[in-house]
């Protein structure tokens, strides 16, 4: 079976990522008008991405076994819809954490399986990061409506349970009506191992480094998506959440566009360390500069903090994942290096908050970003890893394939 075109799944990736518009800038508010403390919304969100741990590998070895994508995505946009509403009705923390782990095992298994059928169904020829684009642009234009609509804003919970409800309805009908041929996996040619093709060791120098670099990246980032519209609303008392996030999503398009060119041109690990720099400068703007233009300026720092980090990550996956075992492999992704780190960052970040404020907690994390940064150069002077990795750069054969990544793909 031949790749198929990137854009039958442009319309997928635009109806899911209305869901990521509402839950993404939102749901730290939705906790905090709950009535729960910071600390208590940092336990809960923890929780929340504690869930991912377990959704996607769940969700992605059911795929796997299957065949098919179509229903496990379609049980993945169920979930929110069943805890949405009772998540704002029966409060209490038992309850809620029940609830937030519910609604993150479909939500962010969603993504993960989206990713990986994508991947598969495109082959390596294909452009994941134009595909990708396309979700954030629905990002932004949907951010921007919950922004300024003038009915059922998303200032309370029971609000934005309705938009997590009506969002993830439409990606449910959506689902239905499209072929499930669509959703079948097949492994192309040139995604095939010859024999002699090896892929990168999950027990190396370059693989490890480059997971622990995701997982600081991951970690740091946590502030960003939980705390910054807590800081936004309570200590400037700007109510600019949807806009802030429409900016940041804005950045991010053009990088995802040329993703492949980066790629090729630079590597994964390079763009990843450049990621880690650029998350560093972000938080600690924010930290030392709490006025209006400097924290506008700094959203811009998204288009590396996530438009070049996300194709750069899940090429690095993709890279150790062979195309039938990409259900395992970007549920590893998210799981370890998005869930955990997550998890740690907003309970770590719950603690801080209480103890030294918004602005110092930037700043810590500001350091776990630089961390990474450091990690990088410690793998690029590693000679075994540059024997093993050489960075994905462009394979002579195939521009497509990356080149220096073999050493026994999992079987």
């Amino acid at each position: 079976m031949k790749p198929i075109t990137g854009r039958s799944f442009i319309p997928s990736y635009a109806l899911t990522f209305t869901v990521f518009a509402v839950v993404t800038p939102y749901l730290a508010i939705m906790v905090r008008d709950l009535g729960y403390s910071p600390l208590w919304v940092g336990i809960l969100l923890g929780i929340f991405e504690g869930s991912a741990i377990a959704g996607p590998f769940l969700f992605g070895y059911w795929a796997d076994k299957a065949g098919n994508y179509r229903f496990p995505i379609f049980v993945s946009c169920v979930l929110p819809v069943l805890a949405a509403i009772p998540l704002v009705r029966f409060i209490h923390p038992v309850i809620s954490a029940l609830l937030l782990a519910a609604l993150a095992f479909g939500f962010r298994s969603t993504a993960s399986l989206l990713d990986a059928i994508t991947t598969i169904r495109i082959g390596k020829s294909g452009d994941y990061g134009k595909i990708r684009a396309y979700g954030s642009i629905s990002f932004i234009i949907f951010v921007l409506f919950l922004q300024w609509t003038p009915f059922l804003k998303p200032n309370n919970a029971k609000n934005i349970a309705f938009w997590i409800v009506a969002t993830s309805v439409a990606v449910i009908i959506y689902l239905l009506i499209l072929p499930r041929s669509l959703f079948v996996t097949v492994e192309h040619e040139h995604d095939k191992n010859d024999g002699n093709e090896k892929g990168i060791p999950l027990i190396s120098i370059y693989f490890l480094g480059g997971f622990a670099i995701i997982f600081l990246c991951r970690f740091a980032m946590s502030s960003v998506y939980t705390y910054f519209p807590l800081y936004l609303t309570e200590s400037l008392q700007w109510n600019a959440v949807g806009i802030m996030f429409a900016l940041s999503s804005a950045s991010e398009v053009p990088f995802m566009f040329i993703s492949v060119k980066l790629l090729r041109r630079f590597g994964a690990m390079p763009l990843l360390a450049v990621s880690a720099g650029g998350i560093a400068l972000r938080l600690l703007l924010w930290a030392l500069f709490p006025y209006k233009p400097v924290i506008i300026a700094a959203q811009l720092l998204h288009s590396l903090c996530f438009g070049t980090y996300h194709p750069a990550a899940v090429q690095f996956i993709s890279s150790v994942f062979p195309a039938k075992k990409r259900g395992i492999g970007m549920p590893m992704y998210l799981a370890l290096g998005s869930g955990l780190p997550a998890l740690l960052g907003n309970m770590t970040g719950g603690i801080l908050v209480e103890s030294i404020g918004y602005r110092l907690l930037f700043a810590v994390y500001a350091g776990v970003a630089a961390i990474a940064v450091v990690i990088f150069l410690f793998v690029r002077k590693n000679s075994t890893a540059n024997k093993i990795g050489k960075n994905f750069t462009t394979n002579d054969t195939n521009p497509h394939e990356p080149r220096g990544v073999s050493v026994e793909y999992l079987e």
